[in-house]
Parts: structure tokens; C-alpha cells; sequence
């Protein structure tokens, strides 16, 4: 069933008032997907009244007094990407384009979503019930953190939205318990995954430095950031806080993770899979092409890129579906009128996690010291691609089913370090789930750079392709990867760029097209790197393309079929941007 978005809706469910109302910067599409449609489906299975305000006009109090006030409190998100990044290139051009809107125009986000949608409450709502922000802008930005669309640090959102809570992570059981909460009238404090102000911090918390102390240091910003990063753990994780001034944003340690039992049950909740009528037509949004028929098998990944934000987010610890779960809802799909038989994704963040961990993690938490994959695999961490493979034939011999594709991306070196299941899965996932183009993404061929990505060396790549085409052509059939690359990431030259084009041509034999300039999203370790213009690891200075016109001619170089391969002058690290951000 949908969650209600007008008040015909809620009458008809013989509801005078919702408990909560979610607001949200995504148009509203009933699918596990989408974090409001899972937040309100979970809340709704445990007896609250819950409604929906998708995309609310910023300029008129039609839409976000559409339902009234809620009895216990609102929740505000962003949407499915930070606003900021949903609304810029990283060469900070206007998208035309969203995914998420009907009709594909990009005229319904507005810039800094969370803190627009809450003052609009603010603003038709006096003395209102509490504002609680979630979703990933929140997340992200729930400590002091660099902002790239002004060039400089920003305080925690919960201050500059003037919220009255934020919940970070994956929010199920967080909103559950703020609910339940507030409907008996205890405090919220203690909930994990919380953060709330305060002028008196829990005395056993862990201090970070403060917005003065990270303002006037870029060190002291590091040292803050290294500590924050390690408190996403929920079996590790200590509680922090820092000061703004005179009080203080808390943060309590993490929800602990949902266990397989919960996670099918988060999954198996009433999706109606597609966009509300309210907001028009299915087909008139893009993102259902692929978003409908498509199964997240897992949460979480250990691969920690430096340069995403899913270990600060989902977390680093991988959380897999029983495989009688991801069954029931591919069977479902077979009963919707609209299934053609072809599901476009099986996975995840890195669809070749499932199934496996490290037991010593499940147990004891993350590593402080050390990552799963980087520099280099874990003895730890055995990788099993058996699940997967198990899992993927049980879908793919389903009646009803067609195609079973795996859309997600994939850690190679993880197929190739699986020393008794690895080449089976390449063998399945080669002959049975491509669609004629596989996507890997190396971004880059320098051992430098990708060491600073935290991706593994290119040599994982090049046997991984040369197993990929040995399969197409056993099987007979004609299949291609498709290879991403970044320019301009911190450390990243001119020369670094002529290196990969001569590797993409002479290694690769390709002109390389899927090419994306780097951009600094808030809390990630590459973000830090820019900012700071060091190796946060080793303290090293670091070049950071910092010109938009010179990080456009980095992708030029990869792109420009007819260019020059000339290396032009590299700006010294710390000497003036000829275009300032």
C-alpha cells in the first residue's frame, strides 16, 4: 500500500491526524529503495500513522500543511543524494536533469534541501512538534564538515538547519524508538544513532575539537575527522560531542546493525514499487527504469574507497538477506502487471559482498588500524562468493523469470582472492547475468593515486578482464566492461591523466568515456585530502587540482579523442587557483 500524501487519503484510512509526516526532496516512489517509503512502511508495521510530503512547494504553504500537523513529530530528508550533489556538476554547473522528479526537470530540489524544508515547517508550523532530519545530506553532514559548494568548513546541520534531532545511518530502529518515545513521553536522549544539542555533554562521551579549534586548524581538522570516522561502529563506537560556542552537538554511538531476520522483514513490508498517483505518471520517472525491478540483496561494505561515503553512512560491515527473502520478492515481481520478466539488479554497494564477513568483525567490531581490502586483502576476510552463486541460480530458474542481471558494482579482486568459489562466479555471472556490457570502475592506473583511492592495483584488472573475454568467448557470446575513471582526485596531475590515457589505450584498448571529475561530498577521507591538501594517513603534502578550468582539462585529457597528449604546466601545491571556487 502507498503512505497517505493528502487528507482524502488519511480519511479514507479513518485517520484524523498522522503521527508522523515525512518530508522529502525525492518525489514520493513506494519502493525499499527510497528511505522514506522504508522509514514509513517500518513505522507503519509497528501501528503509527505515518504520511508523506514529497518535493513541497518552498514558495507556498499548500503542500506542507497538505496533512496537517503530525501527533508526534516530523521527519526531513534530502532525498536519496545530498541535495548539493543532486543539484551540481562537480564543476559546480546547474544539472538540468533529476532522476527523481517527474519529468525528469530539475526544478523541484531545492540547494541544502534539509535546511529549507525545515524552516519551511518552521514558518507555517509556530511551536510545532520536534524536527528530526535523516537520509544521507543529514548523515553526512552531522559534524563540522568541508563544504566544496562554498569553500569552506560548515557546522553540524543539525545547528544550521535548527532542527530539534538527527538521526544518522541506516534510520529504521532509530525513528521507531523516537516514535515510541515521544508517543509515551520519555526522553530521547539515549537513543542510539541520535544526535541532539545540548549544553551538558554525557560525562563518558569522547570530545571532538571544537568548530574554533577546526577553523583555525587544518591539522586539528584531520585529528576530528579521524576520530569521528571511527565512531560508526556500533560494537566499537564511543558516543562524541562538539562545541558550538556555548552547546554542543552530541552524537550517541550506533544503532548495532539489523540482523538477517530484520532485514528480510524491512523487505518483505507492503512496497507498492512504483511512483504515488499524486505525483503523476510511473513512466514520467526516470529512475523507476532500473529502481523497480531491482533487489538489494545487502547493506554496508567494507571497501572503504576513500572517496565514498557508504562506510560513514550504511557502515563498513556487510548485513545480508537470507536467500528465501531475495526469492519471495523476485516471486512477487512475477505477480505485478508491469514485470517483464527481467530483473535489472541483483546486489548492493558492491554486489559480490553478499553472504560473507569477517567473523572476527562480526564479533569485535571494525578494525581501528586497518581496512578489509586495502592496501591489501585481510587474512581475516575469507571471501565466498558460494551464497551469491547459490542465490543467483535459485533466481534465475524461478517461473516468470527471464533475465536475472548484476547491475551493482563489483570488487574484482575479491573474485580473484576467493581461491575455491572465485572463478565459478565469474563463470555464472559471465555466461548468465551481463546485459552485453559489464561495469567495473578501476578509476585510475597510477599505484600512487590508487593508493590514495583505496582501490586496488590495476594488475587485479587487467586478469579480471582477461577471465571476463575468455568466458564471453567460450560462451559465444560478445561482451564488453565498461571502465569509470575519476580525474582530478587529490593527488592527481596532469601527467597522472596522460599516464592512464596511454594505459587505456596500449592495456585497456579503449578510448575511455565514462569519466567523472572528483567531487568533495562531506564526510569522506578524499573530501579531507582536498581540503586540507595533505595525505591524512602519512601527514604528506598533496597537489590538489583546485582550478575547475584545469580540472576539466584533466578530463579532457582522457576524453578529447583529438587532443594533444602534451602534459601542460602543473600548478604547485598551495600557489593560487586561477578560478576560485
Amino acid at each position: 500500500m502507498f503512505l497517505p500524501t493528502t487528507r482524502d487519503e488519511m480519511h479514507k484510512l479513518g485517520w484524523d491526524q498522522a503521527d508522523v509526516i515525512l518530508i522529502s526532496g525525492d518525489t514520493y516512489i513506494d519502493n525499499s529503495f527510497i528511505g522514506i517509503s522504508v522509514i514509513g512502511h517500518f513505522l507503519m508495521s509497528r501501528g503509527f500513522r505515518v504520511g508523506v510530503i514529497a518535493q513541497p512547494d518552498i514558495e507556498s504553504p499548500a503542500d506542507i500543511t497538505r496533512l496537517g500537523e503530525p501527533r508526534l513529530f516530523w521527519g526531513v530528508s534530502g532525498g536519496s543524494v545530498d541535495s548539493m550533489v543532486a543539484n551540481y556538476t562537480a564543476l559546480l554547473k546547474k544539472r538540468r536533469s533529476d532522476d527523481m522528479t517527474p519529468g525528469g526537470v530539475n526544478n523541484r530540489r531545492p540547494d541544502r534541501a534539509v535546511i529549507i524544508y525545515t524552516n519551511l515547517i518552521r514558518r507555517f508550523f509556530k511551536n510545532t512538534k520536534p524536527i528530526v532530519l535523516g537520509g544521507i545530506e543529514a548523515s553526512l553532514r552531522r559534524s563540522v564538515h568541508y563544504d566544496y559548494w562554498t569553500d569552506k568548513l560548515r557546522k553540524s546541520i543539525l545547528l544550521d538547519a535548527k532542527a530539534d534531532y538527527l538521526v544518522y545511518g541506516m534510520g529504521e530502529k532509530s525513528a521507531l524508538q523516537i516514535a515510541e518515545n515521544l508517543r509515551d513521553q520519555r526522553s530521547l536522549e539515549s537513543i542510539r544513532g541520535l544526535c541532539y544539542l545540548t549544553k551538558t555533554p554525557p560525562v563518558d562521551y569522547l570530545e571532538l575539537p571544537s568548530w574554533s579549534a577546526v577553523n583555525e586548524s587544518k591539522d586539528t581538522f584531520t585529528e576530528m575527522f579521524h576520530k569521528f570516522y571511527h565512531q560508526n561502529d556500533p560494537i566499537t563506537a564511543k558516543g562524541i560531542y562538539q562545541w558550538f560556542g556555548d552547546r554542543c552537538v552530541v552524537q550517541n554511538p550506533p544503532q548495532p546493525w539489523l540482523t538477517e531476520k530484520e532485514l528480510d522483514e524491512v523487505h518483505s513490508l507492503p512496497y507498492e514499487r512504483t511512483l504515488h498517483p499524486y505525483y503523476g505518471a510511473s513512466s514520467s520517472v526516470r529512475a523507476l527504469d532500473t529502481l523497480r525491478f531491482s533487489i538489494t540483496t545487502h547493506r554496508g561494505c567494507y571497501g572503504e574507497c576513500n572517496f565514498c561515503a557508504i562506510a560513514v553512512h550504511q557502515g563498513r560491515t556487510v548485513i545480508s538477506r537470507s536467500q528465501e527473502s531475495v526469492v519471495a520478492e523476485a516471486t512477487a515481481f512475477t505477480r505485478d502487471k508491469e514485470f517483464k520478466g527481467i530483473i535489472s539488479d541483483v546486489g548492493g554497494p558492491t554486489a559480490n559482498m553478499y553472504g560473507f564477513e569477517c567473523s572476527k568483525k562480526m564479533a569485535h567490531g571494525s578494525c581501528a588500524k586497518k581496512q578489509c581490502l586495502a592496501p591489501t586483502q585481510c587474512k581475516k576476510l575469507e571471501p565466498n562468493h558460494s551464497p551469491q552463486i547459490s542465490l543467483l541460480r535459485k533466481l534465475r530458474t524461478l517461473p516468470g523469470i527471464r533475465k536475472v542481471f548484476v547491475a551493482s558494482g563489483l570488487r574484482y579482486d575479491l573474485i580473484q582472492n576467493d581461491t575455491t568459489h572465485g572463478d565459478t562466479y565469474m563463470q555464472e555471472l559471465t555466461r548468465h547475468h551481463v546485459s552485453g556490457q559489464l561495469k567495473v570502475a578501476p578509476e585510475h592506473v597510477s599505484p600512487k593515486l590508487l593508493k590514495l583511492m583505496g582501490k586496488p592495483p590495476m594488475e587485479a584488472v587487467y586478469s579480471f578482464r582477461d577471465r571476463f573475454l575468455e568466458i564471453s568467448k567460450e560462451a559465444g557470446k560478445q561482451q564488453f566492461l565498461t571502465y569509470y575513471f575519476i580525474a582530478a582526485h587529490p593527488g592527481c596531475t596532469e601527467e597522472d591523466m596522460h599516464e592512464l590515457k596511454k594505459a587505456a589505450g596500449l592495456k585497456l584498448n579503449l578510448h575511455p568515456e565514462q569519466v567523472q571529475v572528483f567531487t568533495p561530498t562531506p564526510s569522506t577521507y578524499s573530501t579531507l585530502m582536498y581540503y586540507t591538501e595533505k595525505n591524512p594517513f602519512t601527514g604528506e603534502d598533496l597537489f590538489v587540482e583546485k582550478s575547475l578550468t584545469k580540472k576539466e582539462q584533466q578530463k579532457a585529457i582522457l576524453t578529447d579523442k583529438g587532443g594533444s597528449t602534451k602534459p601542460t604546466h602543473r600548478r604547485p601545491a598551495g600557489e593560487v587557483c586561477d578560478t576560485q571556487l
